[in-house]
């Protein structure tokens, strides 16, 4: 458990606590891979890599896409509103949308595990840079820029599908799923692992577990509070409730 006198509130974020910022869930019933079950070979890092055409649509995809132009909504700015308020909290988010960052959250305090769309990196020298900057090159003609500095392919900081997680991140996530007094899962299906077992192995070392999403998951038998409200008043009132209850 937390050292200080205040607790450690884990908040484990999926897609669904960025729908209210106009990011579509890819997953849900109008979810980009049930629309359009090609989208997902852009996604995939052994077509990404060995296709040009696949890599060039993506390009397209990111220039086309909402995230980048999504601000934070009610739910993020509630997180990091808490974190201000002296409630240790650390945010660990399936999402690469950055949109806790921008809501205010310490970037340091925010474990992104499937990385950021908001920077790219080349498959070759690992080189990071910004993606505003890979998109203006597209824009002007690059349909499939190559990293500046030694010629390599270029992709979103993303995890594709067929790549690992950063073991770092990950193993930083299990640190604080192991060490909190409060574990809220918000937004996520909590079935795709290893993320989805983090709220289990917070249960396990004594959390409190609250699971905020309108559908049920595997691990709600596990929860100590379920909540099925919108994410975009519920989150927000389950925060200043804790903040009330710790201050």
């Amino acid at each position: 458990m937390s050292n200080g006198t205040r607790p450690l509130v884990a908040v484990l974020s999926g897609a669904g606590i960025s729908t209210d910022s106009g990011i579509p869930d890819y997953r849900g019933p109008n979810g980009l891979w049930r629309k359009d079950p090609e989208a997902e070979k852009l996604v995939t890092y052994a077509y990404y890599m060995a296709d040009p055409a696949i890599r060039r649509r993506s390009w397209r995809m990111r220039q086309d896409g909402a995230t980048l132009r999504a601000q934070p909504n009610a739910a993020h700015l509630a997180v990091a509103e808490l974190e201000r308020s002296g409630v240790p909290v650390r945010v660990i988010t399936q999402n690469v949308d950055g949109l806790h960052q921008l809501a205010g959250m310490p970037d340091r305090k925010v474990f992104e595990l499937h990385g950021t769309a908001r920077a790219v990196e080349c498959t070759g020298c690992r080189e990071r840079s910004s993606m505003s900057e890979a998109l203006e090159r597209v824009a002007a003609g690059e349909e499939d820029p190559p990293c500046r500095v030694c010629g390599g392919i270029l992709k979103s900081a993303t995890v594709m599908f067929g790549e690992r997680l950063d073991p770092e991140v990950l193993g930083s996530a299990l640190t604080v799923a192991k060490a909190c007094d409060v574990f809220i899962a918000v937004g996520t299906s909590l079935q795709v692992q290893p993320a989805a077992s983090l709220a289990g192995t917070a249960a396990q070392h004594g959390a409190r577990l609250i699971i905020v999403n309108a559908e049920p998951t595997p691990y709600d038998e596990h929860a100590d509070e379920l909540v099925r409200e919108p994410i975009g008043t519920a989150l927000p009132a389950l925060l200043r409730q804790l903040g009330d209850e710790t201050g």
